[in-house]
């Protein structure tokens, strides 16, 4: 009886909830951009009857959606934003409408924020900061940041989690996932866009984001990858003032990213910034697969030594050797116009059914790539590429992959804040010769030969074990009183000599093979 009336709650939630939401979409005539996604055409067309005539028809069907999820609150606004990188979903205009959504919200008092650090610390807040401006210098859906002074003299940000804020996403995550559910069992064709799994991302992200140790350990490590490089500096971590609702960072001095005025009158070469914006973004990405993944221009600054200065870390990336070894495979193939060598790197890397046609999809690769990479260099957008690929997925039963759709929406940011610093210049022009560099270091004949010979090294090492358990397996048959003919016992020692053997001369080949190579390689044949 219970769990009867629990579900009748939980029904009678859906549906308020669902009523809530349909009436601010109905409202900010934002229907229009879901009926690619539903196909539920003849009832959102009654729906949109509803909504006043002529309200917003002058804006774009993504900005009012964008609208609407301001106005739900928190968890769609961090929806919105994760939808922002489904250009395969929403289309590319959508997406873009999306991507602008801006997470704040006014600020809670700084009086409760004050009580919240010591909640967490369990001590005075004086103990920990000789001075705390209340004043939030910045608030979103699920934190704020102070400015601070610790008792050691050193300039801090001190970013506080909003009280009652993990109940309130907890609540709506089970509603996203209950949708997503429904999606994927009414509307089969729609499964391959992974709905569930747009939900398990943004579940992820919040995740994240709601323990703030975590947002700091991602801090380190991207600290760690970039540790005396001069192009990228990470603010240090202060440890000791940090905790699951409580991170405090070195507090950064600089100009935003985006203002060229500013930038132009500190002295910082325009030139040198583009440059050095396409190392870092190269080397998080390829060199490390871990890249910071919400480059809007409120989170990146130059300080005054022209480094740039990165904050907020809720939302990062990850890609690993084998997305990395097909992502600068399939830039490198479209840069060079080699589309059959695009459509086989998907092939090769399983993105792409092998019982779909390797011609077709090198056909759809040309009419992505040819528009785009026609066009003026300071022109071309490998975001927009990027994007234009993923629409292409559904033809070709292409799953989505979400790490790429993130690094999609990052690269749509680093564009544009290229072209806000200088529109003559392509940033992906700047980061193709590391990219090519990278292909050959990683990706070239000295690549493969340490990729083969770390391999038999491995085998190696296994063949004792192996040789161990066949020993071992022989004693358990002893123990547990398996008797055997000694022909029998014969045969079977004679079979695994043949497999060492089978084994070890295969070994012995390829090290002579390896030897050969390197010799080639070295004295050039």
């Amino acid at each position: 009886m219970f769990g009867f009336l629990k579900s009748v709650r939980n029904l009678a939630r859906v549906l308020a909830i669902g009523l809530r939401i349909g009436l601010i979409l109905i409202e900010n005539s934002a229907l229009l951009p879901l009926e690619r996604v539903s196909r539920a055409g003849p009832l959102l067309r009654l729906l949109r009857r509803l909504r006043r005539r002529g309200r917003r028809k002058e804006e774009r069907a993504g900005r009012r959606l964008a609208d609407a999820f301001e106005r739900l609150g928190p968890s769609f606004i961090k929806l919105g934003q994760i939808l922002s990188t489904r250009t395969d979903l929403l289309g590319e205009e959508v997406a873009e409408d999306l991507a602008s959504l801006q997470d704040r919200l006014p600020p809670f008092p700084g009086s409760e924020a004050k009580a919240l650090i010591e909640s967490e610390f369990k001590r005075p807040i004086a103990t920990l900061f000789a001075a705390f401006d209340e004043k939030a210098v910045a608030a979103a859906s699920i934190a704020q940041v102070h400015f601070a002074r610790t008792a050691e003299g050193r300039e801090v940000a001190v970013k506080v989690l909003r009280p009652g804020i993990a109940k309130a996403f907890a609540r709506d995550l089970d509603l996203f996932r209950w949708l997503a559910a429904l999606i994927e069992r009414f509307f089969p064709s729609l499964r391959r866009l992974k709905p569930s799994e747009v939900v398990a991302t943004l579940a992820e992200v919040v995740e994240i984001e709601m323990d703030l140790r975590l947002e700091a350990a991602a801090a380190s490590e991207l600290a760690e990858n970039f540790a005396g490089d001069q192009t990228l500096r990470i603010p240090e971590v202060d440890w000791a003032r940090t905790g699951r609702t409580v991170l405090t960072l070195e507090r950064v001095h600089g100009i935003r990213i985006d203002d060229r005025e500013a930038l132009l009158a500190a002295g910082h070469p325009i030139e040198t910034l583009l440059s050095n914006a396409a190392g870092v973004f190269f080397n998080q990405v390829f060199r490390d697969g871990f890249f910071h993944a919400d480059q809007h221009p409120g989170n990146l600054f130059v300080d005054e030594e022209g480094r740039f200065a990165a904050v907020d870390f809720g939302i990062m990336g990850r890609l690993d050797r084998e997305t990395r070894f097909y992502l600068a495979d399939m830039l490198v193939g479209f840069l060079e116009r080699d589309y059959r060598r695009v459509a086989e790197v998907h092939f090769a890397a399983g993105y792409v059914p092998s019982s779909r046609s390797l011609a077709a999809f090198t056909q759809a690769c040309r009419s992505i790539g040819e528009p785009i990479l026609g066009k003026p260099l300071a022109e071309i957008s490998i975001a927009r590429l990027l994007a234009q690929l993923f629409r292409v997925t559904g033809q070709f039963d292409m799953e989505t992959q979400p790490q790429l759709l993130l690094l999609q929406k990052t690269m749509v940011q680093v564009e544009a804040i290229g072209r806000r610093l200088d529109p003559t210049v392509n940033i992906w022009a700047l980061a193709r010769p590391l990219i090519e560099a990278w292909v050959r270091e990683n990706r070239g004949p000295e690549a493969r030969l340490r990729e083969l010979s770390a391999e038999l090294a491995d085998t190696l090492v296994r063949l004792p074990r192996l040789v161990r358990q066949a020993e071992a397996l022989s004693d358990s048959w002893a123990r547990e009183g398996i008797l055997m003919h000694a022909e029998s016992l014969a045969a079977q020692a004679a079979q695994r000599a043949r497999h060492v053997g089978f084994v070890l001369v295969p070994l012995w080949i390829s090290a002579l093979a390896l030897v050969a190579i390197a010799l080639t390689l070295l004295f050039g044949g």
